[in-house]
C-alpha cells in the first residue's frame, strides 16, 4: 500500500537493507516493530518492499524529528536494532529525509 500523508513538511525515514541468512524470528519482530511504530506520536505511515536478492527499502513517514528521535529510543526498537545487526542484516544504511514536495495520482 502507498502511504497516505499529509501535506508537506514532514520527515521520511529511509531504511535500506540487505539481508543476512538467518530467518528465525525476523517476520514476527518485522510485524511487531510495524505494530509498535503505529502506536508511536507522530508517526504518518510506511511503505516496504524487499526483492527476492534480499534488498529491502522501508520507508516511515514522521511528522518531525523529534518523533524519529523518540521512535528510534523505544526499548523494544531499541532491541530488535540490535538483533538485526547480529542476526538479520548483512548491512543496513538509515537516511533522514525532510519531504518538501509530495504529489502523485490514483485512479
Amino acid at each position: 500500500m502507498i502511504a497516505s500523508t499529509p501535506q508537506p513538511p514532514y520527515y521520511a525515514v529511509v531504511f535500506t537493507s540487505l539481508r543476512s541468512e538467518q530467518d528465525e524470528g525476523y517476520a514476527d519482530t518485522a510485524g511487531r516493530m510495524l505494530e509498535l511504530a503505529a502506536k508511536q506520536d507522530g508517526f504518518l505511515g510506511v511503505e516496504s518492499a524487499r526483492g527476492a536478492d534480499g534488498l529491502g527499502i522501508t520507508v516511515s513517514y514522521w511528522r518531525d524529528e523529534a518523533a524519529i528521535r523518540h521512535w528510534r529510543d523505544v526499548i523494544e526498537h531499541r532491541s530488535a536494532q540490535k538483533r538485526g545487526r547480529q542476526d538479520w542484516y548483512s548491512a543496513f544504511q538509515v537516511r533522514v529525509c525532510r519531504v518538501e514536495r509530495a504529489y502523485g495520482f490514483e485512479h
